[in-house]
């Protein structure tokens, strides 16, 4: 369930005296306005109706004072909209600012013609009155109007500019707003860092789920942009390189000349050429690449992995299976034109910038294979020239981020020009900086593999294979235990004693059970296989149960703490205190389940939401929070193992989130969806 796009509302307060207005009735030339009311019955829900979040100074209830959070709307928002009907030089100023912080996302609305209308770059729209008052006669039509015009406004956001600003100074850049973070307007940026905490341990703990979860929820688009590309980074880097991309194109939809973007879709273009995945090709990722250059031309990043490209083309060239290791030294020899492009691209990051000590170290290995290769000097003197630079550019490295690649840059280093020994101290050095990432230390240690397979330097290599691989042996794979599929359950509840209407009579449960039994049994649901749900009484813990009787792993997402789970979605149901004691039950089943995995493979049992992804946002229901939960979690361990099956009578409308939004993501995305229709099954 996204969270709502946010509006911030710049008009008048309150009762205000009208202007004179030469046109009007002549009851109607003096009078006031209530805009309080306006807002009300007019901009509030035309903002509603195009799916935004509405706010307005006056509405913050804090005491202290309002020009910081006036501000930090104004700098934020992703919709400010304008009421010019009167001269209110607060409502002028407030305008003026976003003007300046911001080169678009305004619309303008008046209750009748105005001078205002000379800012001709803006978005305007003149709404009725009648007596200065919304004209009821025609308030919907002009609610759907402005609806219309704020929703074209999003959409249109990569057009024309719209501050007069920024249109009448072409070259102005607007500002990175987090560099204008107001630290008055705390409790805004209380809740931006408690969500960006959120994020940021989702992310190291390799919880993909939890991150697209949040990704959602980040309270303003410019934070939304930043959280997809944290979930695109972590999926591509889980090897879940289309839904990484999807995810991706979400933050380029909003911002579509993101270069962190822009590199991140490349990656995953390049990562499913190299997996021979249909449809996705080297050259197609090669010109993408091209394409982000024409705006970036001195960009070391993007030069870089197009050089990565032309080194991935040049690798697949000879490292076939059933190759000797003479006759891939003969092809990679032979292909050496691949080898000098590549060389090229990464020597052209490097020069663009001396300290991408990354471009520099592929652009020097490379260009040590090359001469290994063919038996020329062709690269001695860059190769001289290159090797200090990139050692003095990696020693620089003071970014906590960065220090074990530049460690490890170190020890490639050694590996080209010094010593085994030096080699092996260099690359402890790096391991000793490295914070537990198994993706990283095995990164350095397939570039080592690389130099094996071509017979360079056999000594250096296989002294920092050594300190990888006991590095490696220390830590568990974040991919160690992958589950055969991934089975989702969604199901409705063991009906209250007094549900008006039947959905899921009491004494219906034992053919539940067998049909859930069945369905399972379909899949071929067994002790490799990874069950999902939450743990409600009815069709949830009849799932977990029939899993666990299959040997099936299962994990729970609830949306409360335990206590209030029991309290909303166990007690309720009749028979209720009899399914608690089987929730208990599998609780103890669950946690008996993980004990027989290695530790460095388990993973909680029971994962309780606000937890581990904090409060749920205003407005957004936790339970269709917790299955929007269960859904990512499942499709992150990759969208081939998805299988997802429901207890359901049909019923939709329920939203993103809702048992109808599970079934239709699954089905979209595998087909593999199975669907017990409670609605055939009671009548058996």
């Amino acid at each position: 369930m996204p969270v709502r796009p946010h509006a911030f509302v710049v008009m008048p307060f309150g009762s205000k005296p009208a202007p004179e207005d030469p046109n009007a009735d002549a009851d109607s030339r003096d009078g006031f306005i209530d805009f309080n009311r306006v807002y009300r019955v007019y901009i509030e829900p035309a903002l509603q109706l195009a799916g935004l979040e509405p706010f307005r100074a006056d509405m913050e209830v804090r005491g202290g004072d309002i020009i910081p959070d006036m501000l930090q709307e104004l700098l934020v928002a992703d919709m400010v909209v304008a009421d010019l009907t009167i001269d209110n030089p607060n409502v002028w100023y407030e305008l003026g600012v976003r003007h300046a912080l911001r080169s678009r996302g305004v619309v303008i609305v008046s209750g009748r013609l105005t001078p205002a209308f000379d800012l001709y770059t803006n978005r305007k729209l003149i709404y009725r009155m009648k007596k200065w008052d919304a004209d009821p006669t025609v308030l919907e039509e002009d609610k759907s109007r402005l609806a219309e015009m704020v929703g074209a406004t999003m959409d249109a956001w990569h057009g024309r500019k719209i501050s007069p600003v920024y249109y009448h100074l072409p070259n102005l850049q607007e500002p990175d707003w987090k560099t204008l973070k107001i630290g008055e307007a705390r409790q805004f940026w209380e809740q931006h860092d408690a969500w960006e905490r959120h994020v940021d341990l989702a992310r190291k703990s390799g919880l993909i789920g939890d991150v697209l979860v949040l990704a959602n929820e980040a309270p303003v688009a410019a934070f939304r942009v930043d959280a997809w590309i944290a979930a695109g980074k972590a999926l591509r880097r889980a090897a879940r390189f289309k839904f990484a991309l999807e995810h991706l194109e979400h933050g380029l939809e909003r911002s579509p000349l993101n270069l962190d973007l822009l590199r991140e879709k490349g990656i995953c273009l390049q990562r499913l050429a190299v997996a021979a995945t249909p449809g996705f090709t080297l050259d197609r990722a090669r010109q993408h690449y091209r394409d982000i250059l024409k705006d970036h031309p001195r960009d070391a990043e993007t030069w870089a992995l197009l050089g990565r490209i032309d080194k991935d083309a040049w690798t697949q060239s000879w490292s076939r299976d059933g190759l000797t290791p003479a006759q891939k030294r003969q092809e990679a020899t032979y292909e050496d034109a691949l080898l000098r492009a590549a060389i090229d691209s990464y020597t052209t990051a490097y020069r663009f910038n001396p300290g991408h000590y990354y471009s520099g170290i592929n652009a020097l290995t490379l260009m040590h294979l090359h001469d290994h290769l063919t038996g020329e000097n062709r690269y001695d003197g860059p190769k001289a020239i290159m090797a200090g630079a990139v050692r003095f550019a990696a020693e620089c490295e003071t970014d906590p981020n960065q220090v074990f690649w530049a460690r490890a840059t170190l020890g490639d280093l050694e590996v080209l020009v010094g010593t085994p020994g030096q080699a092996t101290a260099a690359y402890k050095n790096a391991v000793a900086s490295n914070d537990k990432d198994w993706f990283a230390l095995n990164s350095s240690r397939d570039q080592l593999l690389l130099l094996q397979a071509l017979e360079f330097h056999p000594e250096h290599v296989e002294a920092g294979l050594a300190v990888f691989d006991r590095a490696l042996s220390k830590l568990s794979r974040p991919d160690d235990w992958q589950p055969r599929q991934v089975i989702l359950f969604s199901g409705h509840m063991i009906d209250a004693p007094d549900r008006p209407s039947p959905r899921f009579p009491y004494d219906k449960e034992a053919i539940a059970a067998q049909k859930i039994g069945e369905a399972l049994d379909a899949l071929g649901a067994g002790p490799g296989d990874l069950a999902l749900s939450q743990a409600a009484a009815g069709g949830d813990l009849l799932f977990l149960e029939e899993c666990r009787r299959r040997g099936v792993r299962c994990q729970v997402l609830l949306p409360f703490p335990e206590a209030a789970f029991i309290s909303k979605s166990i007690l309720p149901s009749e028979g209720g205190d009899r399914w608690r004691d089987r929730y208990y039950a599998m609780k103890q089943q669950l946690e008996d389940q993980e004990r027989q995995f290695d530790a460095k493979q388990r993973q909680d049992s029971i994962r309780i939401m606000p937890d581990q992804l904090g409060d749920a946002p205003s407005g957004v229901d936790p339970f269709e929070r917790c299955n929007l939960w269960l859904l990512y979690t499942t499709l992150a361990c990759g969208l081939d193992k998805a299988r997802f099956v429901c207890l359901w009578n049909g019923g939709g409308g329920d939203g993103t989130g809702g048992t109808a939004h599970m079934h239709d993501e699954v089905k979209k995305r595998t087909g593999r969806v199975t669907w017990i229709d409670t609605r055939k099954l009671w009548n058996v």
